[in-house]
């Protein structure tokens, strides 16, 4: 007979290596235990939330808190895995501080994959990927997010046309013209990935190499300049908002 859980949305909640089954004994890595055992101070028999990125959310108890460890014993599923619309992010990657925002956002909003792509005006060339996915993983843990994107390594603009997937919409926001988003995306559905530029925009070369694939529908954002994350967190909301669950990936 499975246990009756109480209400949990105020308890903390974990990502943890799977797969996750009902029983089963999670020793925490000592950046987490220390969380659970020092921070949040959670005791032998509190409950928690865990989640691996395929298997769901459950719920945990705590077995046993020591100076090196916390062990959790898996109790029962406390939410399915989420469905996750077909649609990535790519993005020329912009300085510490706002890269890092970029990707808390990317996975609040509900991306599949994050692509980083290097244009000509790109500023940074190096990424420290493991602290990304880091600042994803913490996003997906506070919203309740059941799936962290996937995170690509960088990628040369070039290459990326190079080898686009047939099949995927590739909706560019070029700041020198195009359909409004909002009426560009009615009626579309299936995978897509958005494509926002470096702070100093693409090179004509470079936009005119994008508008040549087939899958381009290029787009505006507004009358305004915006800043390359604030358009991304801004083409992302609206895409979810018009298309979302006419994507979901298979």
């Amino acid at each position: 007979m499975s246990e009756t859980l109480p209400d949990l949305s105020s308890t903390p909640r974990l990502m943890v290596a799977g797969p996750l089954v009902a029983g089963a004994a999670l020793v925490l890595p000592p950046a987490a235990s220390h969380y659970l055992g020092q921070v949040m101070r959670r005791q032998p028999g509190d409950l928690v939330r865990v989640f691996d990125g395929a298997s769901g959310e459950w719920a945990a108890r705590v077995d046993s808190v020591t100076k090196k460890a916390v062990t959790l014993r898996l109790v029962a599923p406390s939410a399915p895995q989420e469905l996750v619309a077909d649609l990535w992010l790519c993005v020329a990657p912009l300085k510490r501080g706002r890269i890092d925002w970029m990707a808390e956002k990317a996975c609040e909003l509900g991306v599949a994959r994050l692509v980083p792509v290097l244009t000509a005006r790109t500023v940074v060339d190096r990424l420290n990927l493991d602290r990304l996915r880091a600042h994803m993983v913490e996003a997906a843990e506070q919203c309740g997010r059941t799936a962290v994107p996937e995170l690509a390594e960088p990628m040369k603009l070039a290459a990326l046309l190079a080898n686009w997937p047939a099949g995927r919409q590739l909706v560019f926001a070029d700041e020198s013209g195009g359909a409004p988003m909002a009426h560009a995306l009615m009626g579309t559905a299936g995978p897509a990935a958005i494509l926002i530029g470096p702070e100093g925009g693409f090179t004509r070369e470079e936009a005119a190499l994008v508008r040549a694939r087939p899958e381009t529908l290029a787009v505006s954002l507004g009358p305004r300049i915006l800043r390359a994350d604030t358009a991304a967190a801004v083409a992302v909301g609206l895409w979810q908002a018009l298309v979302g669950d006419g994507a979901i990936a298979g």
